[in-house]
């Protein structure tokens, strides 16, 4: 199913939280990870966006979604989904991950998305009308109106080194 207009900026924010989650796999599979450089990177990330990104949805998204009986489950298990990405989060802020932390911070935040997208936004685009979708966009449109239309860079120590070729 195409995702709604209305729920494209979300969608967008969500990429952006994605891409950062491979990078911090491919680092870990390769060895690179410079613990510190990483633990920055996600507190910007979560400062820039994520955390604008959950509040938005905790007050505008999850209330609407939670109106429909068939989601009601769903909308209970991503809020306590973002309290515990949240604890993460404060812990990458005050730098008390541990690089065996990193694994779990990934598959964690990447799942979360990923039941966003493919159930909960599925799920409202199936009961909800035009009318109503578009009223949320507009709700939404507002509360990220702050979120920086800046990307946040990897830093040298956080960015995709080129993999070697076979025989380098």
């Amino acid at each position: 199913m195409l995702r709604d207009k209305n729920l494209i900026p979300l969608s967008h924010q969500h990429q952006r939280a994605l891409a950062m989650c491979v990078r911090l796999d491919r680092a870990l599979r390769a060895g690179e990870v410079d613990l510190e450089a990483w633990q920055g990177e996600i507190h910007q990330h979560f400062e820039q966006e994520i955390g604008i990104h959950f509040a938005t949805e905790e007050k505008e998204l999850f209330p609407v979604a939670s109106r429909f009986p068939d989601l009601q489950a769903l909308v209970r298990e991503l809020t306590a989904e973002h309290a515990g990405l949240r604890e993460l989060f404060a812990r990458a802020a005050s730098r008390s991950l541990v690089t065996s932390d990193l694994p779990s911070f990934v598959e964690r935040l990447a799942q979360h998305i990923r039941k966003e997208e493919r159930q909960l936004f599925e799920g409202l685009q199936k009961v909800m009308g035009a009318d109503e979708m578009a009223a949320l966009g507009r709700a939404l449109e507002r509360e990220l109106k702050d979120v920086s239309k800046a990307c946040s860079l990897p830093t040298p120590a956080t960015r995709l080194r080129p993999s070697s070729g076979p025989g380098e």
